[in-house]
């Protein structure tokens, strides 16, 4: 067995995840590559969701009977321990959500509601990058179509970083939001958001932070980042489907007008007009994802307890060795940086003209579960001229050996395909 230093006990781990011990295809143990499209679930977030429904399903702040104040108390529990995970310095900036996207698109549509002096008109310029995630870009089309204003972005170099050559035209006087991912979906790419971030600021704009492929991954300190908004999904981080979280500066949360209307998110309705209830609760409009919460909550002690600096260091370690077992494979071509420095867990790549639905079927009957298609960044595979990408991608249960399965998966490939 291959052993490498920094690695986490995953012989421990894995028997969290009762996935991981799946037979598929008869007799072929699934081998879990996919972690960026959506993580596996240790038996404590399956366990802290059963007993949720079992012992205190109810909904949330309206009741005064024991167990809808159970449930608000597991549900405003788990906003507390989410503030602290991300450091964030107030509970009232946690706002949760359904997903990622959604909090992006709460952010764009927030700014395009708004008043001066944040909002954004035909006057006014975004800035994105090409290598964000659909999320990550189809809000600020919408919101540049409904405004008038000018969308741009940063554009990438041929090794899979961002071009920040014409940083200074990019982010100017006009520019009103900037959004990107800290570390990307299909490049793996970790970004150098305090550059960005520092310009941004110099400028008077406002940032936001896409950290679905971050905060599973690495420490997650919204303080030391500075940014103005940091998004991020549950379902990524060992949590359950349904839930996502907004951070946002607490006096932008007061300040910008909520984007949903409905229950909880009011302070009191007439026929006439509304006021609406402090952040939080002013952009959590109708029945919260409760359980979905409580998972999360779930998740974060689950991570904490590890440590996510081990976390991140368990995957650096898997992430170079597979770097240079993929590279060992003749025609393979990694898309994005060929090294593990400054990049996160994913690593996506084609393997000569084998179309990537063909490698990925063909992984699939070997047992080995990756992701094929262009990732919901379409514009990176368009940069790099490829129709679509396999990736494989890796979390705190991934083993050496699992590198080893797929690059023995992708040898089967060659010779399948001739």
């Amino acid at each position: 067995m291959t052993q490498l230093p920094g690695l986490l006990d995953t012989d421990a781990i894995r028997k969290d995840f009762p996935l991981l011990d799946r037979i598929v295809h008869g007799d072929k143990k699934i081998v879990y590559l996919d972690s960026a499209a959506t993580s596996q679930k240790p038996r404590q977030v399956l366990d802290a969701l059963n007993e949720y429904y079992e012992r205190h399903n109810a909904n949330v702040h309206r009741g005064v009977y024991t167990v809808a104040e159970e449930a608000t108390a597991l549900y405003e529990g788990a906003r507390d321990k989410v503030a602290a995970f991300i450091n964030a310095p107030s509970r009232d900036e946690v706002i949760f959500t359904k997903n990622a996207s959604e909090s992006l698109n709460l952010v764009a549509n927030m700014l395009g509601w708004a008043d001066e002096p944040y909002r954004v008109d035909r006057e006014t310029e975004i800035v994105i990058t090409e290598m964000e995630h659909h999320s990550n870009i189809v809000p600020w089309q919408l919101l540049s179509q409904r405004t008038g204003a000018k969308l741009k972005w940063f554009g990438l170099t041929d090794d899979g970083r961002l071009d920040l050559s014409n940083i200074e035209e990019i982010i100017n006087e006009k520019t009103k939001i900037v959004s990107l991912t800290l570390v990307s979906n299909l490049l793996g790419t970790v970004n150098p958001v305090e550059t960005i971030i520092r310009r941004a600021q110099q400028v008077g704009a406002l940032v936001c932070i896409d950290a679905s492929q971050a905060a599973p991954h690495m420490v997650l300190d919204v303080q030391a980042l500075q940014a103005d908004f940091v998004a991020f999904t549950g379902h990524k981080m060992v949590g359950p489907t349904g839930i996502g979280v907004l951070w946002g500066r607490q006096e932008l949360l007061e300040d910008l007008p909520p984007f949903l209307g409905g229950g909880e998110m009011i302070e009191t309705v007439s026929m006439h007009s509304s006021t609406y209830a402090p952040a939080p609760h002013k952009f959590e409009a109708g029945t919260p994802p409760i359980a979905q919460a409580v998972g999360l909550g779930a998740a974060v002690d689950y991570l904490s307890a590890i440590g996510m600096e081990n976390i991140a260091r368990h995957e650096h370690a898997i992430t170079e060795y597979a770097v240079k077992r993929l590279l060992e494979v003749p025609d393979l071509r990694i898309i994005g940086p060929a090294t593990a420095e400054d990049r996160g867990a994913a690593i996506s790549f084609t393997l000569g003209d084998i179309h990537p639905h063909d490698v990925g079927q063909v992984l699939d009957e070997e047992g080995i579960a990756v992701r094929v298609g262009h990732h919901c960044a379409r514009p990176v595979c368009l940069r790099y001229g490829v129709p679509a990408t396999t990736r494989a991608s890796f979390y705190l249960y991934s083993t050496p050996g699992e590198v080893d399965a797929l690059v023995d998966g992708l040898e089967h490939v060659r010779n399948f395909f001739g």
